[in-house]
């Protein structure tokens, strides 16, 4: 089932329980929610795509007493951000969030922050997508006493639809990859008023304005990758990248069957981001070896199509994906069923030709009757282009069913989501995500001089002990900086990418001792936090498995091919940890 949000779509009567008495609190609960979606967004461009989660406070006289929004995966919740701001301001007030918390897979700390704040309603705008998510916070928040509305559920309106679509609008790429099992894919293009992306010659430099070059950077800035075709590489040369200056960068990826690619390419060079080839396998070997010698990193497919290539990055985590290629690449992923979006820029040019190319290549289409619509059509002009946008497939409802998932494990608890004897974690919002170096436990560990120092992450810890006891000064300044990131994912940004660009700045012993300092800093994680130990002491029995497809050291690769040092760690913690509550049990069998 999908949504569309069509005018006919707003013709339902008003369904909410007030009245004509409050109808000015219905409308401030959808202002508060359109308010928590709308900062649920700041982060995009500074950090990579994750789940996008704001709250926002306010008292009963109606004014706002906090704000806060999710910054980046393992950063601190939105939840927990707004209480610090609003204080004491929080007890007896309601929470707006556009989406049921649920950043980090395991951790409860969202609802524990409302529900010791004093927050006594909470406002909210969808459900989780993801189905091990999925109303856990609801129902946790409603057992503490907190009387949740939910919109579209709870509430129902034309008005309250309208402030639905924005909670869903903001986090389209994780309610397209729970229902598709691919990433939300946007094919972007730019073409003259004749549906020319370049002259015959090849040429086509520049049909848009840089206003639209600009904002092509900002749908950059929102993706995890940016994928082109070969033909793109040899005739533009593109770099890709999205030149803000600092912040997210997304992945290249190029799609090549053949691998007739240049030698001497912008994409080769990562000094600033990664580039992924994709290919047929056993495609121009020596070339594979070529690029493996640049860093470049190289997939093999027995069959190289689309789909199977945004299942591929679906595996590796990846919630939105941007696709800037010729016409023949964008026609075989509109054929596939992979691409939800387009954004079209059109500007005011006529370049002629009957042999210019054109956007979309062969559909295999013969009558008008066939055109795909685009649904929610949208017309933005930008300097002197017109942007039109629109999405190829339909929203997918994520209204729950009857009987649903939860309510059977209600009926019958011997019905688990879990049953595998593996169990893989990779990012924070999946199942186990606690399990993962990036969530956002905050520990503390002792400094060179036997100190305690406080690290917002594990990965924190671990990317600055790479040049922890380094004698130079920009040594010392980068763990500093490290320590500060906003996010893990920044921290081991910087770290990376200084361990690549000035590896005389990292410690000498680091290969041998790095298995070591992430050893401890898990202990330390798992010690500290009493929730944490009792999920891991409840995988025993399971493999745990890191299912990073490309960290082949601390991941599990994607068939099997990583050393999974991460999951291997946390078996042994877990082995210490059971070890201990035995011994602790037959001391108090022998004490009785």
């Amino acid at each position: 089932m999908a949504l569309s949000f069509a005018v006919s779509a707003y013709s339902s009567p008003m369904m909410c329980k007030a009245t004509n008495a409050n109808n000015h609190s219905h409308f401030q609960d959808l202002s508060y929610i359109r308010r928590a979606a709308q900062i649920s967004d700041k982060s995009a461009g500074f950090s990579s795509p994750h789940p996008n989660f704001g709250c926002v406070i306010a008292t009963h006289s109606g004014d706002v007493a906090g704000e806060g929004y999710l910054y980046a995966q393992g950063t601190k919740p939105a939840e927990v951000l707004a209480v610090e701001a609003a204080g004491e301001r929080s007890r007896g007030a309601t929470a707006y969030v556009n989406m049921e918390p649920g950043d980090c897979h395991g951790d409860h700390t969202a609802v524990s922050a409302l529900v010791q704040a004093g927050i006594t309603r909470a406002v909210i705008g969808m459900r989780h997508p993801l189905q091990h998510l999925r109303g856990n916070a609801i129902r946790a928040l409603r057992s503490q006493g907190l009387l949740v509305d939910v919109l579209g559920e709870d509430m129902q309106s034309k008005l309250v639809e309208e402030a639905r679509k924005a909670c869903l609008l903001v986090n389209l790429p994780l309610i397209y990859r729970a229902a598709s099992h691919v990433p939300f894919s946007v094919l972007k293009y730019a073409m003259t008023l004749d549906g020319k992306i370049a002259a015959s010659s090849g040429h086509a430099a520049w049909i848009s304005s840089k206003l639209s070059r600009n904002r092509v950077f900002e749908l950059r800035g929102r993706s995890d990758a940016v994928i082109v075709g070969g033909n793109t590489v040899r005739r533009d040369n593109p770099r890709l990248t999205a030149r803000h200056g600092g912040g997210h960068m997304p992945t290249r990826i190029v799609l090549s069957q053949t691998l007739d690619l240049p030698e001497e390419a912008n994409l080769w060079d990562l000094s600033d981001v990664s580039t992924v080839v994709v290919t047929q396998r056993g495609a121009r070997r020596s070339f594979q070896s070529f690029l493996a010698s640049k860093g470049v990193e190289v997939v093999e497919f027995d069959i190289l199509n689309p789909r199977d290539v945004m299942e591929y990055f679906h595996d590796r985590g990846y919630l939105s994906i941007l696709w800037e290629c010729g016409g023949t690449l964008a026609a075989s992923a509109i054929s596939s069923g992979v691409i939800h979006k387009v954004f079209a820029f059109v500007a005011p040019k006529i370049i002629g030709g009957k042999h210019a190319p054109s956007p979309v290549g062969e559909l295999g289409m013969v009558e008008m009757s066939q055109a795909l619509d685009l649904i929610d059509v949208c017309f933005e002009q930008i300097g002197p282009d017109m942007l039109i946008s629109g999405f190829l497939q339909p929203i997918p409802d994520l209204t729950p069913t009857i009987p649903s998932e939860d309510e059977t494990f209600a009926i019958d608890p011997t019905v688990t989501r879990f049953e595998s004897s593996i169990i893989f974690f990779y990012k924070t919002w999946d199942p186990y995500g606690a399990f993962s170096n990036f969530s956002p436990h905050p520990i503390q560990m002792p400094d060179e001089d036997g100190n305690y120092a406080s690290w917002l992450s594990v990965e924190h810890y671990y990317q600055a002990n790479k040049f922890i006891g380094v004698s130079n000064p920009l040594a010392q300044d980068l763990v500093e900086k490290i320590k500060s990131a906003k996010s893990p994912e920044e921290a081991a940004r910087m770290g990376r990418l200084m361990q690549r660009q000035h590896p005389h700045l990292v410690r000498s012993d680091w290969e041998s001792v790095k298995i070591d300092v992430m050893y401890r800093a898990l202990k330390c994680k798992f010690s500290i936090y009493p929730h944490l130990n009792s999920m891991l002491l409840s995988t025993a029995g399971s493999v745990l498995v890191e299912a990073s497809p490309h960290d082949l050291f601390w991941g599990g690769g994607r068939e099997g091919e990583g050393l999974n040092y991460l999951g291997r760690l946390l078996m042994q913690l877990r082995s210490e940890f059971l070890g201990e509550s035995s011994a602790a049990s037959e001391n108090s069998c022998v004490a009785l």
